[in-house]
Formats: C-alpha cells, sequence, structure tokens
C-alpha cells in the first residue's frame, strides 16, 4: 500500500498513477474539506477531472484521510507537501519537518520514505534522516530514505506524470533501490542518481533556469521598450535560431509554485558555505520587479488620459499565474491587485478557471469574479491583461475596453489596437 502526505497538484495525480497501477493508495491530508470531497468522487484541481477520482475510488484502490494513524498500515509514504518561503525569503521547512515527526510517530521497519517537496540540498540527509532515525529505525537497514523530486507541469498536454522521467536519489544504495523499483511501476523511465542531495540539487537547477532566463527577457523587455523595440518580437525572430537558443518570454513577474521560491532554497544554503549566489539573487531582484513595472506602465497610459491610478477603475484579467490553470499559488497578478489597490484604485478581476479569491499568506481580498460582458468592459478605465487564457475573446476585449494594458503579448493578433499598451 501507497501513502501520498499532501493531495494538492503533486500528489493528487501521483495518487492516480499509483492507483492506476494497481497498488491500493491512500492519500493523507489535514483539510477535511479535500479528504470529504475526494472520498465522493471529487476533484478540486480543474486539469485533474473527476472521473479519474471516481474510477479509483470506485475500485477500491483510493481512500483520503486526515488520520495519520493509518500511516502504519502503508508500505511506501511519500511526502508532497508545501516549502514555501517565510516573510524574510528563508525557507520554511515547517510542513516537510512536521510532517516527518508524523510519520516517524507512525513508523514501523521495513517501510520506505520519500521526500517529493523541493528543498535545499542536505534536507533529506541533514533534516528528515535524523527525525526518523531517532526512532531506533536505522535508514537502510530497517527502513529507506529517498529524495525524488515533483515535476509537475499542471494542465501541460505535451508530458503528464508517468512521461515525465523521474530523478531519484537515495541516502544509501539500498535505499535507492528500493524507491527507483516503486517509480519505476509508474513511470516510463527513471533516473537514478548518486544521492539525495543530487537529486536536491537538480531540481533546484531545472527551476533556476527557468527563472534566471526569465530575468534576462524580463530585463530586455524594459530596455527595449524604451528602445521603442518590441521584446516578443526579438524573441519571434530570435527563436528561429535552429541551434543555441531556446525562447523564454516575459511576464508581468513570476509566479506558481516551484520558480519564484526555489531559488532562494539555493541562496540560503550557499550561505552555509561563504558564498553569495549573486546571480541568482539578481534574476529575483528583477523578476519580483516585474509587477511593479505594470503598474509604472498602468499609471502612464492613465496619465497620457487625464487620469491617476487614485478612483480610477481597473479590472484585472487573469488571476492564475499561468494561462488555462485555476492555480494562483504567487500568482503576479495577486501583487498588481495589491499594488493598485494601495495606489487607491478600485479593482476588480475576471477569470473564467478561478471564481473567487482564496486566502492566501500574503493577500485575502474576498473578490468574486467579474462577468466580462461588453457593458462591464467599458466601465473600466483600464484592462490589464494579466494571464493570457485561452478562453477570452481579445478581439472582444480590445474592441470594448477604451485602454487596455497587455503584460503578455496576447493582443498580437488584434485587428485594432491604437488602445493597447504592452507592458
Amino acid at each position: 500500500m501507497v501513502g501520498v502526505i499532501g493531495l494538492g497538484y503533486v500528489g493528487l495525480p501521483l495518487v492516480i498513477e499509483f492507483g492506476r497501477a494497481g497498488f491500493r493508495v491512500t492519500g493523507f491530508d489535514t483539510d477535511e474539506r479535500k479528504v470529504q470531497a475526494l472520498n465522493a468522487g471529487r476533484s478540486y484541481i480543474k486539469h485533474i477531472p473527476s472521473r479519474d477520482i471516481k474510477e479509483l475510488t470506485k475500485k477500491g484502490r483510493f481512500t483520503a484521510a486526515a488520520d495519520f494513524s493509518l500511516l502504519r498500515d502503508t508500505d511506501c509514504i511519500i511526502i508532497c507537501v508545501p516549502t514555501p518561503l517565510n516573510r524574510h525569503r528563508d525557507p520554511d521547512l515547517s510542513y516537510v519537518l512536521g510532517t516527518t515527526e508524523t510519520i516517524a510517530a507512525h513508523l514501523r521497519k521495513g517501510q520506505l520514505v520519500v521526500l517529493e517537496s523541493t528543498t535545499y540540498p542536505g534536507t533529506t540527509d541533514e533534516e528528515v534522516k535524523p527525525l526518523l532515525e531517532a526512532t531506533g529505525l536505522k535508514v537502510g537497514r530497517d527502513i529507506y530514505l529517498a529524495y525524488s523530486p515533483e515535476r509537475e507541469d499542471p494542465n501541460n498536454s505535451d508530458y503528464s506524470t508517468r512521461s515525465i522521467p523521474k530523478v531519484v536519489g537515495g541516502c544509501t544504495s539500498r535505499c535507492l533501490a528500493v524507491a527507483d523499483a516503486l517509480y519505476s511501476t509508474i513511470v516510463e523511465k527513471t533516473v537514478p542518481v548518486s544521492s539525495t542531495r543530487v537529486a536536491e540539487a537538480a531540481k533546484l537547477l531545472e527551476n533556476i533556469y527557468r527563472a534566471v532566463n526569465i530575468a534576462l527577457v524580463n530585463e530586455l523587455k524594459v530596455l527595449f521598450d524604451r528602445m521603442g523595440i518590441d521584446v516578443w518580437e526579438v524573441i519571434e525572430a530570435s527563436k528561429t535560431k535552429p541551434f543555441g537558443f531556446q525562447a523564454f518570454y516575459p511576464g508581468p513577474g513570476l509566479g506558481g509554485h516551484c520558480i519564484p521560491i526555489d531559488p532562494y532554497y539555493l541562496t540560503w544554503k550557499a550561505k552555509e558555505y561563504d558564498f553569495n549566489t549573486r546571480f541568482i539573487e539578481l534574476s529575483g531582484e528583477i523578476n519580483t520587479s516585474m509587477p511593479y513595472y505594470v503598474i509604472e506602465k498602468v499609471a502612464d497610459a492613465l496619465n497620457r488620459r487625464g487620469r491617476s491610478i487614485r478612483s480610477s477603475k481597473i479590472l484585472v484579467l487573469g488571476l492564475a499565474y499561468k494561462k488555462d490553470v485555476d492555480d494562483t499559488r504567487e500568482s503576479p497578478s495577486l501583487k498588481l491587485m495589491d499594488l493598485l489597490l494601495q495606489r487607491g484604485a478600485d479593482v476588480d478581476y475576471n477569470d473564467p478557471h478561478v471564481p473567487r479569491t482564496v486566502r492566501t499568506r500574503k493577500y485575502d481580498f474576498r473578490m468574486k469574479s467579474v462577468p466580462l460582458t461588453k457593458d462591464n468592459l467599458g466601465r473600466y478605465d483600464c484592462v490589464i491583461i494579466a494571464t493570457d487564457h485561452s478562453d477570452y475573446d481579445y478581439d472582444f476585449i480590445v474592441e470594448n475596453s477604451s485602454l487596455v494594458v497587455d503584460t503578455r503579448n496576447a493582443t498580437k493578433g488584434v485587428r485594432k489596437k491604437g488602445n493597447v499598451v504592452k507592458a
């Protein structure tokens, strides 16, 4: 039996794959609403259909639970809990460590524990292992411990949990063999590495690579704007080169559970080795400045029309952090709304995938998505395209809005766009 702790965007796809492979799976979560929904066969994640959950529950292969004493009945325990940053941008391992302590309270000989949450190199060996071994059970002899980073990309139709290669690192060779054998049953290819530290570092490299390159095009966007050059046209031209170039695109900031957060895990750990990760930190500065850049573009565009942000009615299109998902974690749209409200704007939002805002660590807007109608669009002094959902009719939006600030180049194909400002 497999136990998966944390039934979100990472844990739930694992539950489905293990269930399809014939395993009995118990999913653990502290949120009783999630537990009740899943046991009733309902999915609360848009790109995961309820029918996938119902199929497993009907076959008796999946049960959700908030009773962690049931961990004793599992053979493998996979940890998929958040690893956020605190307000000082330092790693917050409280979810990982609290979960590990809970596992230790119910641990028995022969179990495999795998951490999937993104973290800094050394977490599995230095933080998780001692808590488990405090029970008297020895890793590599009595129990097995491994790290295998999640690589989920919500709503990506080209790559699934099964088709994405799975990096696996164990605390010992026996730990690696056991973990690799487990994952080999649900993925097409595993990538065994020499240690948990290598596996942890690989995950960070993947996301730092993206963060750095996005920062580069974000910085070029600001420069090219001053030079009167369209950065999106430059990127389209550059990517025709068949080698040596990979296209990355600018935006209003970084969102999601990985790229805005993961680089800071390494910068924090690097201090232990008297090393400053200047390149990573500079990239972070650039990316976190993008919402402020967008607000300045909005202010300038309104000023040209004889208005200020204060008392202007502004509609933000897209609350999710990327197109066609319902995931708002670390979404730059939330920061944009916060900055607008601070400046005295009257702010609404529309998102076909997010009917109402949810409380986060930073924000509690308590808003509902407003209908995207001709009359509604005409009421706003400015419409900001923050997320380029496929559901949006950009011709309709531009035609019926007095001012559109486009942060995603979503209006590229629009016929008449004299009222469009790119940001």
